[in-house]
């Protein structure tokens, strides 16, 4: 399947709280991103690829006050945002808490994934505008908005449309200029370390470490500022 690392995501309390947080820490202003009706929140976005990681970037999310949702959208946020665990500590400084990987056949993604007992969720098709073009993408998002194993499951994508002959033709890495970060490694620590591991082994995920022990997800970036290592620390 050549599933391999799209993004990192960051919960803020607000756009602006992320945009100070991503200079404060990283030593960047992050590039510009979107909103998603569906789920009411918006996102910063600016790019990490490395030779090992080359689709990688950082999206900044956070619950967008001024969206309208529409009577058809999902009843809980996405990437658990609606806990009220998660946004207590976001509140506090923003938080690393999840992570989504790319894969060129989702539904493939999505049944290798239940057979190993996880439901990851349905496929929801969405897309938005940039300045080089439409983004098209289907990402996979449970009803109950859940991560799983404290974030450490990744969400499964599939950018372009389903019958797009150069999927990745439109990824936001090509409407991203560089950022001065690159991602150098992520690590999965987790009590449920092996069913995970056998989970990324059937989606044919590599370069991410997984280990036993209390949950966290680690990623650790070259930046302006030197190395810095973002944590979930178990949230």
């Amino acid at each position: 399947m050549h599933t391999q690392i799209d993004h990192l995501v960051i919960v803020a309390k607000s756009l602006e709280q992320g945009v100070q947080w991503c200079e404060d820490t990283l030593g960047i202003t992050p590039g510009p991103g979107g909103e998603h009706t569906l789920y009411g929140t918006h996102n910063r976005l600016f790019k990490v690829a490395s030779p090992s990681n080359p689709m990688a970037y950082v999206e900044i999310i956070a619950i967008d006050p001024q969206a309208v949702r529409p009577k058809r959208a999902c009843p809980t946020r996405w990437y658990d945002m609606d806990d009220p665990a998660l946004q207590k500590a976001v509140a506090k400084e923003p938080r690393l808490v999840h992570f989504v990987v790319n894969t060129p056949d989702i539904r493939a993604a999505r049944m290798a994934v239940r057979m190993q007992g996880i439901d990851r969720g349905p496929a929801i098709s969405a897309s938005r505008r940039t300045n080089r073009g439409t983004l098209n993408w289907q990402i996979s998002v449970r009803a109950d908005g859940q991560r799983l194993f404290d974030g450490c499951m990744p969400t499964l994508i599939q950018w372009g449309k389903p019958e797009a002959t150069d999927p990745l033709k439109l990824h936001p890495r090509n409407t991203l200029t560089r950022s001065g970060v690159t991602l150098q490694s992520l690590e999965v620590i987790h009590p449920s370390a092996a069913k995970l591991q056998a989970a990324y082994d059937a989606i044919e995920l590599n370069r991410v470490t997984v280990t036993e022990g209390p949950a966290n997800l680690k990623a650790t970036l070259q930046t302006p500022k030197g190395v810095v290592v973002l944590e979930s620390l178990g949230l």
